[in-house]
């Protein structure tokens, strides 16, 4: 009798491990997820920018130096979802790769102020999937680009995604 309600709290608590690893090797997985932005299998990221930013998260823009409305928009997201983050905002770092190799507007840069900004001639945006001036990226503390937001990203989905990153990783 004892041996039987024991083997039956084995069997209750085994099932769920049980049925976890068979829908994963049926190749199952679910069709949603909890993060916004889209997670990017982690590609290291070598270079003069982003070898000075190791041990923050960084924020990682592309845009050309004449920036328009929607390059202006992404500045702003950038900043904001920075200043939304309390105490953990130093952890973050943004950055804007200027990619025509021109100067911003003065006033730009001050509306702007603590962007790294870092000009070149052409874009080094082979790293970066789609097309790197659409997107807004996230690279971790160790210099492994790991997510995008779409185009137009929903502003308080994205503190979220950032939220749950620096609240559970250990490093940056």
């Amino acid at each position: 009798m004892g041996r039987n309600k024991i083997l039956l709290v084995g069997a209750v608590c085994l099932a769920p491990v049980v049925a976890g690893w068979a829908l994963y090797l049926s190749g199952w997985r679910p069709a949603a997820t909890g993060n916004y932005g889209e997670l990017i299998p982690p590609r290291p990221l070598a270079g003069a920018p982003f070898e000075a930013l190791r041990g923050k998260w960084v924020l990682v823009m592309f845009d050309a130096a004449a920036c328009d409305a929607y390059c202006e928009k992404k500045l702003y997201f950038m900043r904001q979802l920075r200043r939304t983050q309390g105490k953990d905002m130093e952890r973050i770092e943004r950055l804007w790769v200027v990619t025509d190799g021109g100067k911003p507007r003065p006033e730009l840069l001050a509306a702007i102020e603590g962007t790294g900004i870092f000009s070149e001639k052409k874009s080094s945006g082979g790293a970066f999937p789609g097309e790197p001036v659409d997107h807004i990226y996230l690279v971790d503390p160790l210099g492994n680009l790991m997510l995008r937001f779409p185009r137009d990203p929903d502003p308080s989905k994205m503190v979220k995604d950032l939220q749950r990153l620096l609240k559970y990783s250990g490093t940056g």
